[in-house]
């Protein structure tokens, strides 16, 4: 056989065999995804709601469905203006094509979440290959942060979505050798990801990658990237999904632009109207925690160096170096910005994670196997830690919260790290042979299926934050007639496990605006609610021990259908 010809045999050989290695590949990166899929989805509907975030934003969803009205949210019923409509109509449409419960309710930010994951491995991919794209995607989707309010009914993982798709198309759009009419359209999707975070929890949706951009060009020393931004077409593509439902509920409600853009972002950021301030340096055990089991390798971000045996064109550093400060600024101003606003809750720290996913999976190019198995003794010893605080159940018990409600989440602790150690353990054994994505792969999965146990495990201590129980036991003495009263106090969850709106007496809290614009579907003092209750055939009353003690020494006549050591439900006799 000639030379040409054995040549030609090698290669064709060598084209078979890397179509197989590549199909391999593929199914492998399928079947990850898919367990990984089966992990994040499986426990959704196994907890009961709690209060109040998962019990306010299933009863706005669950109110919008009922009236059949769209456009403006109502909570218990009330007028609700605090936040921007469109995770209530996801939320609507999930009850109306699912069913009403709780897998529905949480089935958008768990969608929202798992999306996240996946466009941060995908743009992980794109831009530095299918091996890292692998790594950012695990990494990404264990992080305790991210897991954890994907599984929990807030507008946080919805922003968190809209608000990492815009950072992933800023970064698609600036990859060397793309067309212009490629890159066009990368930057559309990024303006009709910053309309959809507005739609979900308002203007931080732009001023997040608003002041990443202005940053970035600033460090840079170069406005390629805003001049880039396509304004004119992009700014009417962002008006034309936002506008329409911000125009129209103002029309409706002349109460509602004052109150969401003044008093819901400039007093929210500027003053301390909302009650929820803290340190300056509230956010950072909340970062060290949310990173878990990647914390230790926050260290390698700030390592430089080249890749191994990898010789980078000039172009291809220059690129390089521009993802990793516009993934540094991202973080940093989102770490910062909420750091010195005066209301601070732990979620609003959340799109800063995918940028930290995708930034480890940059680094991992460089520092390797061996750094990783130095970072994987923190997550092992704080899951020893969490053994060791889970002996310690009597600690932690008290009047409201009894041992009995801990120990099942005690035990759950015990049985995650036995989970987690295992997968540490064999994911040692696959640096140990450089095989980096494995082990990558076996540290995320055993997190995630160590943390869905400890969640799962949530629902004995979160049945004492949520209504499914007392409603439960109300069923069998109301009608669709009856009306129910909360006195001196509320649970977001009883309008949604009861399936009606929940008379409010004596209670203000986040209600003020609706009291106001409609004062008579709520009860201001005690003496008027004993004069309603007294003039009902039929009635019930969510209540503390402390009111229920209050109004039988008035006389009130209640029988007492449910307890337990935070409330009672009472009914008429």
């Amino acid at each position: 056989m000639s030379v040409n010809g054995s040549n030609a045999l090698g290669i064709l050989g060598a084209s078979k065999s890397d179509a197989v290695a590549s199909t391999r590949s593929s199914w492998v990166t399928v079947a990850c995804v898919v367990v990984l899929g089966l992990l994040w989805f499986a426990t959704l509907g196994m907890r009961a709601l709690v209060s109040p975030d998962e019990g306010r934003y299933a009863s706005l969803s669950l109110g919008m469905l009922h009236s059949g009205d769209w456009i403006t949210p109502r909570l218990n019923g009330l007028l609700y203006f605090e936040k921007p409509v469109l995770q209530y109509w996801l939320g609507a449409l999930a009850f109306k094509l699912l069913g009403i419960s709780e897998f529905s309710a949480r089935l958008w930010p768990a969608l929202a979440g798992f999306m996240t994951v996946l466009a941060t491995g995908f743009t992980a991919g794109k831009l530095w290959g299918r091996e890292t794209g692998l790594q950012a995607l695990a990494i990404c989707a264990s992080m305790t942060w991210i897991l954890g309010n994907s599984l929990y009914l807030t507008l946080d993982a919805g922003l968190n979505l809209w608000l990492t798709l815009a950072l992933c198309s800023m970064l698609l759009a600036h990859r060397t050798g793309l067309s212009a009419g490629a890159r066009r359209n990368w930057i559309l999707a990024a303006w009709s990801a910053m309309a959809l975070a507005v739609l979900t929890k308002g203007l931080v949706g732009i001023v997040i990658p608003g002041a990443t951009l202005v940053l970035l060009c600033l460090w840079q020393r170069d406005g390629s990237w805003w001049r880039g931004m396509h304004w004119l077409s992009g700014g009417l593509l962002f008006l034309a999904i936002t506008a329409p439902w911000f125009v129209v509920v103002s029309m409706r409600n002349p109460a509602f632009a004052e109150f969401f853009f003044i008093h819901e972002h400039f007093a929210r950021f500027l003053t301390k109207v909302h009650r929820r301030e803290g340190a300056w340096w509230y956010y950072v055990p909340l970062l060290l925690a949310g990173t878990l089991p990647w914390t230790g390798a926050l260290a390698s971000l700030g390592f430089r160096g080249k890749r191994a045996g990898v010789e980078a064109s000039p172009g291809a550093a220059d690129a390089s170096t521009t993802q990793r400060r516009l993934l540094v600024l991202w973080s940093g101003f989102i770490f910062l910005f909420f750091s010195v606003s005066g209301s601070k809750l732990p979620s609003y720290i959340l799109p800063m994670f995918p940028a930290l996913a995708l930034l480890l999976a940059m680094r991992l190019r460089d520092v390797g196997g061996g750094f990783m198995r130095w970072q994987l003794w923190l997550p092992v010893a704080v899951w020893l830690l969490g053994v060791v605080a889970s002996t310690q159940v009597h600690r932690f018990a008290g009047p409201n919260s009894p041992e009995s409600v801990i120990e099942p989440m005690a035990h759950a602790v015990r049985i995650g790290a036995g989970v987690f150690l295992a997968g540490a353990a064999v994911a040692w054994f696959c640096l140990r042979r450089g095989r980096l994505t494995a082990a990558i792969w076996c540290i995320a999965l055993s997190h995630i299926l160590a943390m869905t146990l400890v969640l799962r495990s949530h629902d004995s201590f979160g049945q004492l934050k949520s209504a499914e129980a007392p409603a439960r036991a109300l069923e069998s003495y109301i009608d669709a007639g009856t009306p129910v009263f909360a006195v001196r106090t509320y649970d977001q969850t009883l309008p949604f496990y009861l399936g009606r709106n929940i008379v409010l007496v004596d209670y203000v809290d986040e209600f003020e605006l609706g009291q106001r614009l409609e004062p008579g579907k709520s009860i201001d003092g005690v003496d008027e609610f004993v004069a309603r209750w007294a003039s009902l055939p039929k009635a019930a009353a969510y209540m503390s021990e402390v009111t229920r003690q209050e109004l039988a020494q008035r006389g009130v006549p209640m029988r007492v259908v449910y307890r337990d050591p935070r409330r009672v439900m009472v009914v008429k006799p």
